[in-house]
């Protein structure tokens, strides 16, 4: 393919920015406007065009997800993409640690641990630290730190806090928490997922050599979804930057919903003071969206004022009007949803292609409800993600503690799993003999006859089948050897005795047997080398790529929150709760910039939509085991009065009656049906429900109506020919 070819296969203004060579530039890239494709067009042309070795080539994303979608669509294009360097931040850092880590003291084989191995620790130290009261969770310390290093700060600058208290804890013990949680840490040889970037950043400005090795392999640098950068992220990138100065950032600041995992939108905003030399690029042209559907969004997001302008431009035709429900309560808006899934399902629309979208998990039971009501398959995005089953942790920290045997946190947690009859007391003694000689657990497993009183053989046969595991890690493909581990630690018939759940549960093991050799097929490396990948898998990626498994059904609606729907996209989105308190949240009310950002977050959820938007709000919906009255969005005036009026955008539709019947005859009608309220229902000429016969169609019943006097149209279910939308100026129907 010629670089010609390659350039017009794009619009002008992408090509534009895929043709950019040297020197900073900033892609500001609107939601469905091909930023992907762009991005690896982008690498493409600097291969072909300016000769550029794909060996110096990065690009980082967020996911795991993300970063296989550009290999996947860079092998197809580009001639050698295999020696590019594409991958999520995270993998980067695993990357050069594993290869550099030891200028910085980290000693080979270190582990990393995930969000349990964290509280595991915490919840060991933070008893004896004064100011931590027993009642405080391990969650508090965890959220704390993390956040203190997505902001590159140390257990001294806490120490430094203006503030007496961080996150309702004193100062000085969050400190001093954070500073033995790092000393623990080190002692196990160990990292966390803050390490694999903050620790990365250390390298680099310690050691400048190595900065340079790595700005060899990076020299044009990409990175995706930039406003969702923390500061640990944004340093990172500037560093690897700072030599050659050949960073494409690619983003949309109207898209940042994350501030909450520490992104801060600055990092985008601030991008031409950072690189004021910086080309700037701007993609408009929307693939996905009708232009209804993106005429909201534009007059949405032009209220907020920390944005980079742009103005979303439809590329498909006007679509169909965008429907708004204002329902009595928070059963109706329910009932809405599930009649309106019916209905579009009966029209020939696959429930896979719809999706309904919340502000809030706890938001999902009602809907949950109404769609059970009527037989409509739905999967809730939100779940237990694989790598977090209990029984997938316990196998690979089995497999941890083989490579790594003063890995305390693995030890505590399969010790028992199964029970091998070494009490806690045991454990405890043999903890405080290895803190005294600065040894491991393991390591006072096998030494327990000096310690322990009684009961020592069964410490010291662990300690002999985990040296027993620690000589074949190296002898077995991945998958085979947590096969081995699966038999030989009686786990395997620990599970045969939990009956049906145990069954489910070896299922799962069968599962992740089976993504280890998927593993070892694609990817050159031993067991040391999938535990750094499904660690990452497990803490790294969003929750939609986590929750997918074989147990759900392939055709079901998608139920999730619209941060969860960030990427995605449906032919038809229900966004419900449109309400003050939901959307915006209450907690947003009183935070810096919490409203921009409720705003950006309905934006994206507008945007997920494809050709059927529908906005719905409740005016009474039960909290906290009480029903009150509810106050229809700020957004939605900001829409257009709160569809009130039928506008170039929105049209009203409330339901009269509910026709189950019709599309499921073995469907009730739901007890909390919403009755009609609009003030327009007396200028129609049709309420809903009504049998009619059309000349040509034969009987049927309206299932929906909108608009008034001659404008009225309403939607018609006949038994022989099927739905019809007809305008009843025109239709000639008449009443039965």
């Amino acid at each position: 393919m010629t670089v010609r070819d390659l350039l017009s296969e794009l619009n002008p203004n992408q090509a534009e920015a895929a043709a950019h060579f040297e020197g900073p530039a900033l892609v500001i890239a609107g939601a469905g406007s091909g930023k992907t494709r762009t991005l690896i067009y982008r690498i493409a042309h600097l291969i072909e065009a300016q000769r550029v070795d794909p060996g110096q080539i990065l690009a980082v994303t967020f996911t795991n997800k993300a970063a296989a979608e550009m290999r996947e669509r860079a092998s197809h294009l580009i001639a050698g993409a295999d020696r590019l360097w594409m991958s999520t931040f995270h993998s980067a850092g695993v990357r050069i640690l594993r290869a550099y880590g030891e200028y910085i003291g980290l000693k080979r084989g270190f582990v990393i641990y995930d969000d349990d191995d964290q509280l595991d620790i915490l919840k060991e130290i933070m008893g004896s630290i004064p100011g931590i009261g027993p009642d405080t969770h391990p969650r508090v310390l965890r959220s704390i730190i993390d956040k203190a290093k997505s902001n590159l700060r140390s257990p001294s600058d806490l120490d430094k806090w203006p503030e007496p208290y961080i996150s309702g804890l004193p100062r000085d013990a969050a400190a001093e928490a954070f500073r033995r949680y790092e000393s623990r840490k080190k002692a196990q040889n160990a990292i966390d997922f803050g390490d694999l970037i903050t620790e990365t950043v250390r390298l680099f400005q310690e050691v400048p050599g190595v900065l340079a090795k790595v700005q060899d392999r990076a020299r044009f640098i990409h990175v995706d979804e930039y406003q969702d950068t923390n500061k640990a992220q944004y340093e990172l990138t500037r560093l690897l930057a700072s030599r050659d100065r050949n960073l494409l950032v690619v983003g949309d600041p109207d898209q940042s919903i994350y501030k909450f995992r520490g992104a801060d939108i600055q990092n985008i905003l601030d991008f031409q003071k950072d690189y004021q030399d910086a080309k700037v690029y701007v993609l408009e042209h929307n693939y996905r969206s009708s232009a209804r559907v993106l005429g909201l969004a534009n007059k949405l997001i032009e209220n907020n004022t920390e944005r980079l302008e742009k103005t979303l431009l439809a590329v498909k035709g006007d679509g169909m009007p965008v429907v708004f429900h204002r329902a009595n309560d928070h059963r109706g808006e329910g009932d809405f949803v599930a009649e309106w899934v019916t209905r579009l399902h009966a029209e020939g629309q696959p429930f896979a292609k719809m999706a309904i979208l919340y502000r809030t998990n706890a938001q999902s039971r009602v809907i949950e409800e109404s769609l059970r009501r009527v037989s409509i398959p739905a999967k809730i995005v939100g779940g237990v993600g694989f790598y977090d089953r209990r029984e997938i942790r316990d196998i690979l920290a089995y497999a941890r503690l083989s490579i790594n045997p003063v890995d305390d946190v693995a030890l505590r947690r399969i010790i028992g799993r199964p029970k091998r009859g070494i009490g806690d007391t045991a454990l405890e003694k043999m903890l405080t003999w290895a803190q005294i000689n600065g040894t491991s657990l393991l390591t006072a497993c096998a030494n327990a006859e000096s310690i322990l009183d009684r009961g020592a053989s069964k410490p010291v046969e662990f300690a002999k089948l985990m040296e027993a595991f620690s000589q074949a890690a190296d002898n077995y493909s991945p998958g085979s050897f947590l096969k081995y581990l699966i038999e030989s630690s009686g786990y395997l018939d620990l599970l045969r005795q939990e009956g049906q759940e145990g069954q489910v549960r070896l299922e799962n093991l069968e599962e992740l047997v089976s993504a280890a050799e998927e593993w070892n097929e694609e990817n050159e490396g031993g067991i040391a080398e999938f535990l750094d990948d499904a660690a990452l898998l497990s803490s790294v990626d969003d929750m939609r790529t986590k929750i997918e498994n074989k147990d759900q059904p392939e055709d079901a609606v998608t139920l999730m929150t619209m941060h969860n729907a960030k990427g995605l996209e449906f032919p038809s989105v229900f966004i419900v709760g449109v309400e003050e308190g939901l959307l915006p949240s209450r907690n947003s009310l009183n935070e810096a910039g919490g409203i921009e950002e409720e705003r950006r977050l309905f934006y994206v959820g507008i945007t997920r939509a494809m050709d059927r938007l529908f906005l719905s709000a409740a005016q009474n919906r039960m909290q906290y085991g009480q029903t009150k009255s509810a106050e229809d969005s700020r957004f939605l005036e900001e829409l257009g009065g709160g569809f009130d009026s039928i506008d170039g955008y929105g049209r009203v539709i409330d339901y009269r009656q509910k026709t189950w019947r019709d599309f499921n005859p073995t469907a009730q009608p739901a007890p909390s049906a919403v009755k009609n309220t609009s003030p327009l229902t007396a200028e129609m000429a049709y309420r809903g429900g009504e049998k009619v016969k059309h000349p040509k169609f034969g009987e049927g019943q309206v299932l929906a109506v909108a608009g008034v006097g001659e404008k009225q149209e309403v939607t018609v279910h006949f038994g022989a020919a099927g739905t019809k939308k007809l305008i009843v100026k025109f239709a000639n129907l008449s009443k039965l």
